[in-house]
Formats: structure tokens, C-alpha cells, sequence
């Protein structure tokens, strides 16, 4: 039974786009417990528009601190000037001794995580994680939103962003863009490194197979993407290239997220933009490369994750120490095609 509560959480968020997504699971466990708890998530200020989009965090609180940085005179100033908002429980999710600091400055009495890096003593609560019991990520997330326990909770709710049609709609007049046709949404790039990238060639293919059965395409990267999403569309003929538009580079996240939201399904390497189109319930064929889905999968029952069963994979490098990149190359256009075709069909039935 959903008890009634007045608990004032914050909650020490992670640093990566995929991570965060996650994080809603546990914001979602939390308004479950407490129905009239307040969330607030102290994280970096480019995490606004994921969290302006998840309807259990009341606010977000600006973490502007440079990444792998100490800095322990501005943690401390920061906690001690959150002890007005009175919290009653912080939760924190990265697993850095720095991260716990700032509850602690706070004079938060309740302080939940997972045993880290010589943090001990900065936590009330601090568990320790038996990796096997708790496989994913978002388990270990969920999990805090609860009593300690030998195994996660039974049920864990999926990501939901919620777009707003508003936005929606001006984000497709700033790019000019139209919903006449059905759109593939591609994400060619992984901030993680090349040997989480399918092919150029291989993303064109499929590009190329589904606006010849009458899609639109949308590449959507970051500004390092543009070099990739630029060859993409070299590789296709010019009729063709008028019907895929690249986006990378050209797009806010809030942006990117609203016009993911409207995408008939998505084709992404493993990355941030990944988790998001599985949080807007995107029908999403994810591609896997030197990573694995064991740890951190799309949490969507619409996905479709493809990956080869080379020997050598996972190996979770940035870079293929090997230098051949087999587990990718070989990971052909037409499982992804047809996985994209699969989806869509189910989608409308």
C-alpha cells in the first residue's frame, strides 16, 4: 500500500545521459513509497531537459563543478547552502567519494548508497553491493528507493519522458521538418568511442532499403557526430539524400528529445540517445558493438538488440585492440532492416 509522507529527498545524480534515464526508475520507486514526497536531483545543468521531462522530480538543482574534480571548498559551501531546503533523505548514485560529500555538508540525516570509494563515513545508510544479486544498473538504482535487501525489487517501473506537444511542434518548424512520411531515426555516434559505432556504410544501407520503402530519415549526433552523419550521406544517391536530413550537431537536447518522440522507430549504436528513445517508448533496434546489454539495456519491451556472437565481444574497449572491429562490420544491415520492419509492423497492429 502507497504510503502518505512528507519526505523531502535529494537525490545526487549521475553524470552520463543513458545513467539518468536509469535514474527515473528509482524516482518512479520513490513516489510509489512516499505518494507526496519531493524530489529534487542535484546533477550537472545539461541534465535539465531529461529532467524537466520526468513528472516525479520537482526540481533540479544545478551541479556546476568541472568532472573528476574535488573541488572541496565548493561542496562544502554547496551542502551547507542546501541545509535550508531541509531534506530528509539524499540518495546518492555515482559511486565517487566526492558524490557523498555534498549530503553530507547538508546535515541530510538520511544518506543512501552503495558502498564506494572511502565513503563510509559519509553515509547512514551505506550498503554493500553483491554484483551478481543485482546485475543492472537499474536495479542498483531502484533498489535505494527501498530497505536494504539480499535482491532488487520485484517490479521496476520502465522510463517514461513525457514530451509536450508544444515543443513537439516547434522543434519540427525550426528544422523544417514534416510528418507526411514514416521517420527512421539513426544515432551513428557513441561518446564512449568507435568501437561502440556501427559502420557508416552499414547505416546508410539501412537507410537506403527504408526511405526505397517510402521512410524519412533523421540522424541525430552530437556536434562530434557530424563528421559521420556528413558520410552517411555522401553514401546515398541524391534522390535518396532528399529524404534524410542530419540533425547531428544541429540540436539541443531538449530538441533532439521532442523530435525522437515523434520517430516511427530508432536505430542506435549503445549510447545516451539510446536510453532516451527507449524512455519516449520508441520501438529502438540497438546496436552493439565491444559493450554488452547485460549491464545497462534499453529499458523498453519495444527494443530489438542486435549484436554477433564473435569471440572477442564484449571487450567494453573504447578503441578494438584487435583493430578489426569484426564484432560491428559483421553485424550486417539487413538483421537491422528487417528488425526495424518487425518492430514497425507490431507498432501498428
Amino acid at each position: 500500500m502507497t504510503q502518505k509522507s512528507q519526505e523531502n529527498i535529494l537525490v545526487v545524480g549521475p553524470a552520463w545521459v543513458g545513467d539518468m534515464i536509469m535514474a527515473q526508475s528509482l524516482f518512479m520507486c520513490l513516489k510509489q513509497q512516499y505518494s507526496d514526497c519531493r524530489i529534487s536531483v542535484l546533477a550537472p545543468d545539461w541534465t535539465r531537459p531529461l529532467l524537466e521531462r520526468m513528472p516525479e522530480v520537482e526540481k533540479g538543482i544545478s551541479l556546476q563543478l568541472g568532472h573528476g574534480e574535488l573541488q572541496l571548498g565548493k561542496r562544502r559551501a554547496l551542502g551547507k547552502s542546501l541545509r535550508g531546503e531541509r531534506f530528509t533523505t539524499s540518495i546518492v548514485l555515482p559511486n565517487s567519494f566526492k558524490s557523498a560529500l555534498i549530503p553530507f555538508y547538508a546535515d541530510i540525516p538520511n544518506r543512501v548508497a552503495w558502498k564506494g570509494e572511502w565513503r563510509n563515513l559519509l553515509l547512514s545508510d551505506c550498503r554493500h553491493l553483491d554484483k551478481e544479486a543485482f546485475p543492472l544498473m537499474v536495479q542498483r538504482f531502484a533498489a535505494l528507493a527501498y530497505p536494504a535487501s539480499n535482491g532488487p525489487p520485484d517490479q521496476i517501473p520502465e522510463p517514461r519522458l513525457q514530451s509536450n506537444p508544444e515543443s513537439v511542434a516547434e522543434a519540427l518548424a525550426t528544422f523544417s521538418l514534416g510528418l507526411e512520411h514514416k521517420i527512421l531515426a539513426i544515432c551513428p555516434g557513441a561518446e564512449f568511442g568507435v568501437a561502440k559505432q556501427w559502420p557508416a556504410a552499414h547505416f546508410a544501407a539501412t537507410c537506403e532499403a527504408m526511405i526505397n520503402k517510402g521512410w524519412h530519415v533523421w540522424i541525430f549526433g552530437s556536434a562530434a557526430d557530424t563528421e559521420v552523419a556528413d558520410e552517411i550521406l555522401q553514401m546515398l544517391v541524391e534522390e535518396q539524400r532528399q529524404n534524410c536530413v542530419s540533425l547531428a550537431g544541429r540540436t539541443s537536447l531538449a530538441q533532439a528529445i521532442d523530435l525522437l518522440s515523434v520517430a516511427e522507430a530508432v536505430l542506435s549504436n549503445d549510447s545516451g540517445l539510446m536510453h532516451i528513445a527507449a524512455a519516449l517508448n520508441k520501438p529502438i533496434v540497438a546496436l552493439y558493438g565491444s559493450t554488452s546489454p547485460d549491464f545497462t539495456p534499453p529499458l523498453s519491451s519495444k527494443s530489438k538488440l542486435l549484436f554477433t556472437d564473435i569471440d572477442c565481444r564484449p571487450c567494453f574497449q573504447r578503441e578494438c585492440p584487435l583493430e578489426h572491429k569484426k564484432c560491428l562490420i559483421e553485424l550486417e544491415p539487413s538483421r537491422a532492416i528487417s528488425a526495424i520492419t518487425e518492430l514497425a509492423s507490431t507498432e501498428r497492429t
